[in-house]
């Protein structure tokens, strides 16, 4: 018997809010409890990053005008990506990719300025501070699942754009919106399955042993 190993009930909900854990994009309008709030941002701050930079940053928008220019530089992104798939541009501007103007709580997350003087653990990968980073938003995300709280991580926007509108430093950078609400239900299965945009790949095609996966 492994000593550290939580219980079979505590590693069951574990595995279970992994397994359930949905990128949503449909919200209802009731407010969000904020104590709820500060423990899902606990558990993001609890993310591990690399030579302990911490490097993710979280700005809460509050100002409506501030929630709809960004809804309309992710229209223009979506827009713009719809362009770039060519033939599959009509069934993407079909998906519902976002919920901006309907999430009771929308935050920013971004990496910090001055992240090149962290160098430990960086030198040769330059890009682990967006690792670090993203692994506060799956916690943040797992923590919310939890709490039968939906999150939903938007990409689509112009970094720029978005950067300007926060009035962040130079050398900051935003990788995410997060839409964040109660939900009517939670997806069964991630929603591009659900409209057969992709599917999950076997696990067993991307192992490899003492190579690249076959």
């Amino acid at each position: 018997m492994n000593q550290h190993a939580y219980s079979g009930a505590q590693r069951e909900a574990i595995y279970r809010v992994i397994r359930e854990r949905r990128d949503m994009r449909h919200f209802l309008p009731d407010p969000v409890d904020q104590d709820v709030i500060q423990r899902m941002l606990e558990a993001a701050h609890d993310a591990p990053s690399v030579g302990y930079m911490q490097p993710w940053r979280f700005i809460c928008i509050r100002d409506p005008a501030l929630r709809e220019a960004m809804a309309q530089i992710v229209d223009d992104e979506r827009h713009a990506t719809a362009q770039a798939l060519d033939e599959r541009g009509r069934a993407f501007l079909e998906l519902k990719v976002e919920g901006i103007r309907e999430c009771p709580e929308l935050w920013v997350v971004a990496l910090c300025e001055a992240r090149e003087k962290y160098v430990f653990g960086r030198r040769t990968l330059n890009e682990m501070d967006l690792a670090s980073a993203s692994c506060a938003i799956q916690n943040l995300w797992l923590a919310g699942r939890a709490e039968g709280i939906g999150v939903g991580w938007v990409s689509l926007f112009d970094p720029e754009a978005l950067k300007s509108l926060i009035q962040a430093p130079e050398s900051a950078w935003p990788i995410a919106i997060l839409c964040i609400g109660h939900v009517e239900a939670f997806y069964s299965m991630p929603m591009l399955e659900q409209k057969g945009w992709d599917k999950r790949r076997s696990l067993s095609a991307l192992i490899g042993i003492d190579g690249w996966p076959e």
